[in-house]
């Protein structure tokens, strides 16, 4: 019991990247519905998502401002990068304690398209089709907001909401949209896919969708 007590220690790491790079490549989607080794679970609101890479992922920012922009992979990947390691948290129950993620602080975005005077928050559309979230403009301006590239010291995978996905650290991980594609400055916060459903807008860790999980941060 000891010996195999053991060798599933060592071999833990190596289960757990195999699942990742077998979920990351299923073409049935049902590998979102079994629970991970590393604690995350998958989920997808679409019945498919195709993958996108260096030749064809595109990243639009619009709506209210001045500048608008697209951005290729490579050139996110080239801007200066964040890492940001804070517990996940799901509004199911979930935790992954210590998650690094990597990518652009989202206020340099927001900079760089320079926000009109009336914009009041942003919203997230995914090339999923379905999947969208929104924040203040105010939240969207935090040092823990970012537009990921990496997680766990790694370039995101497609089960992950790769090759790029929104992270917002203080909050709940419906949040952080994965897939993302476009970046438009509006009004004020329009509700989500799951916001639509019931949860919270606002979707502070411990403080949303009555729980008291300890927060984030």
């Amino acid at each position: 019991m000891l010996g195999l007590g053991a060798a599933g220690l060592v071999g833990a790491p190596y289960l757990q990247r195999g699942f990742e790079a077998v979920a990351d490549k299923d073409p049935t989607g049902l590998g979102e519905l079994l629970p991970n080794g590393g604690g995350f679970r998958y989920y997808s609101v679409a019945s498919s998502v195709p993958e996108r890479g260096p030749e064809d992922y595109r990243l639009t920012v619009g709506g209210l401002v001045e500048r608008p922009a697209q951005y290729t992979l490579d050139a996110l990947r080239r801007l200066p990068q964040t890492r940001v390691v804070r517990d996940v948290q799901c509004v199911t129950g979930w935790r992954v304690p210590g998650t690094p993620f990597e990518g652009v602080p989202l206020s340099r975005l927001l900079d760089a398209a320079v926000v009109r005077p009336e914009a009041g928050a942003v919203r997230f559309d995914c090339f999923d089709g379905t999947y969208t979230e929104s924040l203040t403009l105010p939240q969207a301006r935090r040092d823990d907001v970012l537009v990921a590239l990496r997680m766990r010291d790694r370039p995101l995978g497609h089960s992950h909401g790769g090759p790029v996905r929104l992270y917002v650290a203080p909050m709940y991980f419906y949040k952080s949209a994965k897939w993302l594609s476009g970046i438009t400055l509006t009004e004020k916060p329009e509700p989500g896919y799951w916001e639509r459903l019931g949860y919270d807008v606002d979707a502070w860790v411990g403080r949303s969708n009555g729980r008291d999980d300890a927060p984030t941060v």
